[in-house]
C-alpha cells in the first residue's frame, strides 16, 4: 500500500470528532463550496418532461471544434436529461469515431425519447477551429434558426460557438452554453446574474480558476507557476489567464508564461508548439498549471508529463480529475462530469417548460472535492498530508495510458 494511504488509514481510524475537525479544515482552506441552492433565481421552476404541442423538442449542436471535453459535458447533459425523465440513458460506443460530429450523429439515431429529438442535420461545426470557416458556419446556423425555424433549442459548446449564437441579432431559439472558461470575459453573457438576452443561458463559474490556483498555492507554496496559453482573446480565456493573473498579484508569486498558437494550424503542430513550451516553462518554473489548450489531449498528456516529470514539478489540471486519471498530479473532482451535466439537463427541463433562459439562475459551483494522483506525487517525490487525503474525493494509484 502506498505510504500516504497507508497514514489515511490511520486517520480513518481515529475518532469521528477528529476525522470531521481535520476533513472540515481542509475544505474549509479549499474554499469549494457550492452555491446555495435556494438562492438561485428560477430554483423552483417546473422540470417534468412535456412535448411542444404534441410533438417532440427538436435539439440542435454546435461547436468552435473537435474538443474531447464538449462531448463529455454533452453526453452528461443527456443523462442528466435521462435521470429527469425526459428520455433513456445513453453511452457512446468504445469504437466511436473520432471524426467531426460522430457523436451527434450516433445520438441522433440510437437516443430514445418519448419528448426530445436530436436532429441528425443539426450539428454545426467550423472545421476544427477553422477560423477562415467560423463566419460562414455562422451564418449557415443564424439562417436556419431565423427562416427555416425547426430547431427549438441550441447546445454550444465552447467559447466560439457561445459567441456566435449569443451575439447573434433577432435570434429567439433558446441557447444553453457550456464548456466556456469565462463566458462572461468572452462576451457571451452579460454577468454571472443576468445573461443580458432572453434566449441566452451559458453556466457562469465565479471565481472558478482563481479558487483552483489558490488551492494549489495552499498545498504548493510555489513561487513560480508555470502556464501555456496562446495570447489571443480567446486563448487567455481558454487558459483562465486572467484568472491566474488576479491570483499571482494577491499572493506574489510569479508566472512563467510560453505562448502556444492553436488557430489554423494542423493539430499535430498544435501538440508539438504545447510541447515545446511545457519544456519551456518546465525548466524556469517550480509548479505547472496544465491549462485548457488543443494541443492538450489524451494522446499528447503523457508526453507533456514526461516533461514534467522529469523536472520533478507538482501540476495541477485545469481540465479536471480526467487528467489526473492520465497522471496530473491533483485537480478538482469531477464525477465524470455529472454534476454540471445535470445543471444543463434542469436549465434544458426548466426552458421547455416555459422558462425563458435568461431567468434561470446561470450560476454553478463544483462541489467540494479532490482529485489525487498518488502514482505521480510518488514519481516527483511529494507526500501529501492527511488532511489533503481526506480532502480528496477521487483518489488514483496509478496512471493511466
Amino acid at each position: 500500500m502506498h505510504a500516504a494511504l497507508k497514514r489515511l488509514s490511520v486517520a480513518l481510524g481515529k475518532s469521528a470528532v477528529a476525522l470531521a475537525a481535520i476533513g472540515g479544515m481542509a475544505l474549509g482552506a479549499l474554499s469549494l463550496s457550492p452555491l446555495a441552492q435556494a438562492d438561485q433565481k428560477g430554483a423552483d421552476l417546473p422540470m417534468a418532461p412535456v412535448l411542444n404541442d404534441g410533438a417532440k423538442w427538436r435539439i440542435g449542436y454546435m461547436e468552435g471544434g473537435q474538443y474531447i471535453d464538449y462531448q463529455t459535458i454533452t453526453m452528461a447533459t443527456l443523462n442528466g436529461l435521462a435521470d429527469l425523465g425526459w428520455m433513456d440513458s445513453i453511452k457512446l460506443p468504445e469504437d466511436l469515431p473520432k471524426t467531426p460530429g460522430a457523436f451527434w450523429s450516433y445520438v441522433a439515431e440510437n437516443a430514445k425519447s418519448d419528448y426530445l429529438d436530436f436532429v441528425a442535420d443539426a450539428y454545426y461545426a467550423p472545421g476544427n477551429f477553422d477560423k477562415e470557416q467560423r463566419p460562414k458556419v455562422k451564418a449557415e446556423v443564424l439562417e436556419r434558426l431565423n427562416k427555416t425555424a425547426d430547431i427549438d433549442l441550441m447546445i454550444a459548446m465552447g467559447t466560439w460557438a457561445g459567441q456566435d449564437l449569443a451575439v447573434a441579432e433577432n435570434t429567439t431559439v433558446p441557447v444553453v452554453v457550456g464548456s466556456t472558461s469565462d463566458p462572461i470575459g468572452a462576451g457571451i453573457t452579460k454577468s454571472a446574474e443576468d445573461s443580458g438576452q432572453d434566449n441566452i443561458h451559458a453556466k457562469v463559474e465565479p471565481a472558478r480558476y482563481q479558487r483552483q490556483v489558490g488551492i494549489f498555492n495552499d498545498i504548493i507554496p510555489f513561487s513560480k507557476l508555470g502556464i501555456v496559453y496562446s495570447e489571443t482573446a480567446e486563448g487567455r480565456t481558454y487558459g483562465g489567464v486572467d484568472a491566474v493573473e488576479e491570483v499571482a498579484a494577491e499572493r506574489g508569486f510569479e508566472i512563467v508564461r510560453c505562448e502556444a498558437p492553436y488557430e489554423d494550424l494542423p493539430q499535430d503542430q498544435v501538440e508539438l508548439g504545447v510541447l515545446d513550451c511545457y519544456k519551456k516553462v518546465s525548466a524556469e518554473a517550480d509548479a505547472i498549471y496544465i491549462t485548457v489548450h488543443r494541443g492538450v489531449t489524451e494522446e499528447s498528456l503523457p508526453k507533456i508529463m514526461e516533461v514534467i516529470n522529469a523536472a520533478k514539478l507538482p501540476s495541477f489540471s485545469m481540465l479536471g480529475s480526467g487528467e489526473v486519471r492520465r497522471g496530473v498530479l491533483m485537480s478538482v473532482a469531477q464525477a465524470d462530469f455529472s454534476y454540471v451535466g445535470r445543471f444543463h439537463a434542469e436549465v434544458i427541463a426548466k426552458i421547455f417548460n416555459g422558462a425563458k433562459p435568461r431567468d434561470i439562475d446561470q450560476r454553478w459551483s463544483a462541489p467540494p472535492k479532490i482529485a489525487l494522483n498518488l502514482k505521480e506525487a510518488e514519481i516527483i517525490g511529494f507526500d501529501p498530508p492527511v488532511d489533503i487525503l481526506i480532502a480528496s474525493d477521487e483518489i488514483y494509484e496509478d496512471i493511466e495510458n
